[in-house]
């Protein structure tokens, strides 16, 4: 089923899109984090170490008790904030440990929040086939579309079954449209990765941001030589890695094998 409203993401937005927002010139001490899957001694030690002003996990997070119990010695240290990954809805456990934690209200998925003085951009989970997967059109725009059509045995309290509550919509890009910021944190990765989305960079070049970062595949790559390309600073982080906000590796992913 396509959308009735004819939108084309791709096209919404480039068209919208304009001169790149200029970062600020002091940069704050916010932590990238790449996939956790259930770790996080790692950050716990970084953040003591280093004192960011924020950390922003991208996705994956897998926490194994409620996300403000596992991080509960460095709650007062930073400021915490996450975009969700694909496997943070694999069960109802890892579901309840991050979307109903007493940091839920700290997911960037679809909007902006200022953090440490920066406006950060958030786009959480994954394209999935059966939703959305670009550059094909969407078969369903917003999540009540994608519900209505399940079927009631396969809907979750009511609503998204519980594994697409990881899936990118359309709606999700549309929700940021118009807007502007400096950063965009995504799961997904921009088309700078074999893996990647145009969409991505698109949404990056129409909130006019610096910089990029995201997770979900494990590794880092270097991507300095599209940079022109994309008009972006783009910045995946790997496994467990830990990139700061001028791109620099903090603490190298567990699959790392670019040099930092």
């Amino acid at each position: 089923m396509n959308s009735s409203t004819g939108r084309d993401p791709h096209q919404c937005l480039r068209a919208i899109s304009g001169p790149r927002a200029k970062m600020a010139q002091n940069i704050p001490m916010i932590y990238f984090l790449g996939d956790t899957h259930g770790k996080f001694q790692h950050v716990i030690d970084a953040v003591h170490h280093g004192r960011p002003d924020a950390v922003v996990f991208l996705g994956d997070i897998q926490a194994r008790q409620p996300l403000d119990l596992e991080l509960a010695c460095i709650a007062e240290m930073t400021d915490i904030w996450f975009v969700h990954g694909n496997h943070d809805t694999d069960s109802d456990t890892s579901y309840a440990n991050l979307f109903e934690s007493k940091f839920a209200h700290r997911n960037l998925h679809g909007r902006i929040a200022e953090v440490a003085g920066l406006r950060i951009a958030g786009l959480g989970g994954v394209f999935r086939g059966q939703v959305w997967m670009p550059p094909a059109h969407w078969k369903y725009e917003q999540p009540a579309d994608f519900a209505a059509c399940c079927g009631a045995g396969n809907l979750w309290r009511n609503g998204l079954p519980r594994k697409h509550r990881s899936t990118i919509f359309p709606s999700d890009c549309f929700g940021l449209l118009q807007e502007r910021a400096d950063i965009l944190v995504t799961h997904e990765a921009p088309s700078a990765h074999p893996h990647g989305f145009t969409i991505i960079d698109e949404l990056a070049r129409s909130l006019g941001v610096s910089k990029s970062f995201h997770g979900h595949h494990h590794d880092r790559r270097d991507y300095r030589s599209h940079t022109r390309r994309l008009g972006f600073e783009a910045f995946g982080v790997g496994l467990r890695g830990i990139t700061d906000g001028r791109g620099r590796v903090v603490r190298a992913g567990d699959c790392d094998t670019t040099p930092a």
